[in-house]
């Protein structure tokens, strides 16, 4: 073969070369899923589709959100991690829990209002603590007329007791 015709051989071959795709090997997405999951706090899915890796699920702080994202994004080229989404949500903190319903306040208090509450039907008194001042109430409730209201709140501030009176209603 002479050079004149192998230079065109030559330079077909690498034109084709040069436009096909290159042979990597693609991993499968299953494989990709196990890597992730293995790196992954709890309380987080994964998903992937054609390497793109989605993180769900709720963790408890922003740091734990990125600590998800950042451990899949550390993973080598070679795992099959094209991009990460991160639609990891951050749960609000639990409530606190409710405070203590023991009240401290004197039985010698708490018997000058249920004296003072004793002849009005239908109403019954509770006590506890409120949670937002952590100071000792009376709970107040059931149904009675205007006057017995006004009755109600005279006794309880002679005895000088937080009220609470919204449950109290008014009889018809």
């Amino acid at each position: 073969m002479t050079i004149k015709k192998l230079i065109p051989v030559l330079m077909i071959t690498g034109a084709i070369a040069m436009t096909m795709p290159s042979c990597k090997s693609k991993v499968a997405d299953t494989d990709v899923k196990a890597k992730v999951e293995a790196v992954m706090i709890p309380g987080v899915t994964v998903d992937v589709k054609d390497g793109v890796v989605t993180l769900n699920g709720a963790v408890t702080s922003d740091a734990d959100k990125a600590s998800a994202e950042a451990a899949v994004k550390a993973l080598d080229e070679k795992s099959g991690v094209k991009s990460v989404v991160n639609n990891i949500t951050v749960a609000a903190p639990a409530p606190p829990p409710p405070a203590s319903v023991t009240t401290t306040l004197d039985a010698a208090t708490q018997q000058k209002v249920n004296d003072g509450l004793k002849d009005i039907k239908g109403v019954t008194v509770t006590y506890t603590v409120d949670p937002a001042t952590n100071k000792d109430k009376a709970v107040v409730s059931g149904e009675v007329t205007k006057a017995d209201r006004v009755k109600i709140m005279q006794i309880l501030a002679s005895a000088k007791v937080k009220s609470d009176v919204s449950n109290l209603k008014d009889k018809k």
